[in-house]
């Protein structure tokens, strides 16, 4: 889109104005920028898709476009910089240029990334680069971070309760919608494109939400079946309740619980539009909450998606890898391993639990389920692939860790646990 868009200079200071506010790292980027079209309802369609494209791929690539616009470093220079990158050329923006910006982008098209360290030529902080190269060795943190540098795709979820994959691949084809079948879950239509959706009447109806593939395999890996008691334990504005409810086929009792009383209301229309009768939203104080605390020893399957760094989702939110810490991540780590204890004690004996983030950190992820199994005898590692080959996907084993350049979503991981009997 940003290619084919004639620029002009009122369109430059609104990227400008905007890439000032993002660099603050204050807020979420993608909040930052519905404040903003707002705050500014004269821009028109191709205006706001431009913006959007332009300063969300100078945030992906920031450490590299930093380095290449020298000392003095501007929102100004920055995405300059960053439409040179984008394919534009000079000659393009000359119209649009002051003083001596056209030798200086000149000096900017020529930069050599080589000359830079490795995490700054692949535009992460140092210490979230180390950890990767820790964890995943050099050679394919670099394919993660090409990866992780794209803009995702888009991917729906069809809700069986009211159509199957094959309907709507016909119905969104004669749309006009181009679409294919997800890779792993049977459940997934990944889109060409971002076509809007929101008037469309299949998502009306609901008979599809939006939802990236890897999230879908996380309750896909839950499996709850018809009449059981389940919870979700961080539902969020729940897109994993509805998958749950819809794979229980609307019977039983789902449990939707957040602290946030604001996401659990973002859920009601979705609920509306999902045809589900068998869920039930819960605010909750804290994972100590006196409604858990009833449902102790009662509930067959727990759905952890525990609030971890988002740091496998990069590729729809770039700010986060610029907005992170690794303090952060140590005070998430021992919250995460909070609410996984506090979500277990729901477990009847056989019952199973699978705990989940977006994160790539084994600080989050491996080691917040070894301590718990350290300290819960009571509980066994169930290996995902068990449940996981039934959909035909053979690639792992104890534990699910998705990786998107190497498996198209985001970078879910999830453990199954299951409480032993007896």
């Amino acid at each position: 889109m940003s290619r084919h868009l004639r620029l002009n200079p009122a369109l430059l200071k609104h990227g400008e104005i905007l890439l000032t506010q993002l660099r603050s790292f204050a807020y979420p980027a993608d909040g930052v920028l519905s404040r903003y079209f707002r705050e500014n309802p004269k821009l028109g369609h191709g205006d706001r898709g431009f913006l959007a494209e332009t300063v969300f791929a100078i945030l992906r690539h920031l450490r590299s476009l930093e380095a290449c616009c020298g000392e003095s470093v501007t929102s100004r220079r920055l995405l300059l910089a960053g439409l040179i990158q984008q394919g534009r050329s000079v000659r393009e923006l000359e119209g649009l240029l002051k003083g001596s910006e056209a030798e200086w982008l000149g000096q900017v098209k020529a930069f050599d990334l080589d000359t830079l360290s490795p995490a700054q030529r692949l535009d992460f902080p140092g210490w979230f680069h180390e950890r990767l190269v820790r964890q995943y060795g050099a050679e394919e943190t670099a394919l993660l971070a090409a990866a992780l540098n794209q803009p995702a795709p888009l991917d729906l979820r069809v809700n069986e309760l009211k159509a199957n994959r094959k309907e709507v691949l016909e119905q969104l084809a004669a749309s006009g919608i181009p679409a294919q079948e997800g890779k792993w879950s049977p459940l997934a239509i990944r889109l060409e494109g971002k076509p809007a959706l929101a008037k469309h009447p299949l998502f009306l109806g609901g008979a599809f939400e939006v939802q990236d593939e890897g999230s879908q395999l996380l309750g896909l890996l839950l499996a709850p079946k018809r009449g059981e008691m389940v919870a979700d334990f961080c539902a969020g504005a729940g897109g994993k309740t509805l998958l749950l409810g819809a794979l229980m086929r609307n019977t039983g009792r789902l449990y939707a619980f957040d602290v946030s009383e604001k996401r659990l209301a973002n859920l009601k229309p979705r609920l509306a539009r999902s045809g589900l009768s068998n869920v039930h939203p819960a605010r909750i104080e804290s994972e100590r909450d006196a409604k858990v605390k009833r449902l102790a020893g009662k509930l067959d399957r727990v759905l952890v998606d525990a609030p971890c760094s988002g740091l496998g989702t990069l590729r729809r939110n770039p700010d986060l890898k610029w907005r992170q810490t690794p303090e952060a991540v140590i005070e998430l780590q021992q919250k995460q391993g909070s609410i996984l204890a506090a979500a277990a004690t729901l477990l009847r004996p056989g019952g199973r639990l699978v705990y989940a983030t977006c994160s790539l950190l084994d600080e989050e992820n491996d080691q917040v389920v070894d301590a718990f199994l350290a300290t819960h005898p009571d509980f066994q590692l169930i290996p995902v692939s068990e449940e996981l080959e039934r959909l035909g996907w053979l690639g792992q084993s104890e534990r699910l860790q998705l990786l998107p350049h190497r498996d198209g979503t985001d970078g879910f991981y999830g453990a199954l646990l299951e409480r032993k009997k007896g």
